[in-house]
């Protein structure tokens, strides 16, 4: 059960990171990266270590996403297509 749960986690990171690269909408990329990290934390308490996924969840996945999400709100949310 603990390996059907594993692999499961590590689908949830993988669609997130691609999630995360193939979005031009900022916002929704971020949703991506918050994903991934959620999927580290499950992955993290899977391995039998609580004190590193509570870190994760508390800087990677909330003060990270949060930082980001101040980024997405100075620049906009949708890349520029002149730039490609």
């Amino acid at each position: 059960m603990t390996g059907l749960f594993a692999i499961l986690l590590f689908a949830w990171m993988i669609g997130g990171a691609i999630m995360a690269i193939t979005q031009t909408d900022f916002l929704q990329a971020l949703i991506g990266f918050s994903l991934v990290s959620l999927g580290a934390v499950g992955q993290f308490f899977l391995l039998q270590a609580p004190d590193v996924a509570l870190t994760e969840a508390a800087i990677g996945a909330a003060a990270g996403s949060f930082v980001m999400l101040m980024g997405v709100r100075q620049l906009g949310r949708h890349e520029d297509k002149e730039l490609r």
